[in-house]
């Protein structure tokens, strides 16, 4: 197994709903994932959100994985793969964006209402539409958070090539 490929099964951030919402799928798809996970179609298309039911420590589906899934490139891969980033690098920053992950689940576990989605990506946008909104009622805990929810953005657009918004 090569780096790159390594990387993406030790790393999980796009199928566990950190880097990515969810997942468009191919007509021609649909039917063999199907059997393999829980899809949602409408009008002869079908998706599905993140995290990804086939997603536990690394990918049950890999070799039959999506499309897209199986051509999303993220920066952090492309870096590997250029050799402009050492593999232990890499790994390192992936760690630090799941520590940061935890600390502002753990933030957001506080906060006085319930967010709706299942996947951190949206939950993180739906986050960001309730801070804009409700913005004079910032305590020093949203503040907290608020740090946090931008060092993570920053990280994710310069290592990942994404952002939370």
């Amino acid at each position: 197994m090569n780096d790159s490929e390594n990387i993406c099964l030790s790393c999980g951030l796009c199928c566990d709903g950190t880097l990515i919402g969810f997942v468009q799928l191919d007509r021609e798809e649909l039917p063999e994932l199907r059997k393999l996970m829980d899809i949602e179609e409408v009008n002869d298309k079908g998706f599905f959100l993140h995290p990804c039911s086939s997603y536990c420590d690394g990918c049950t589906i890999y070799s039959k994985r999506p499309k897209q899934c199986a051509s999303f490139e993220c920066g952090l891969l492309k870096s590997l793969e250029k050799k402009e980033l050492a593999f232990d690098t890499a790994i390192e920053v992936i760690n630090v964006v799941k520590q940061k992950k935890i600390v502002i689940e753990k933030k957001v576990a506080r906060l006085p209402f319930k967010l709706q989605s299942q996947s951190f990506y949206f939950r993180i946008v739906e986050l960001k539409k309730w801070l804009r909104k409700n913005q004079f009622e910032s305590t020093e805990n949203h503040k907290e958070l608020i740090s946090d929810l931008q060092q993570l953005d920053s990280l994710l657009l310069k290592r990942f090539g994404v952002s939370l918004n």
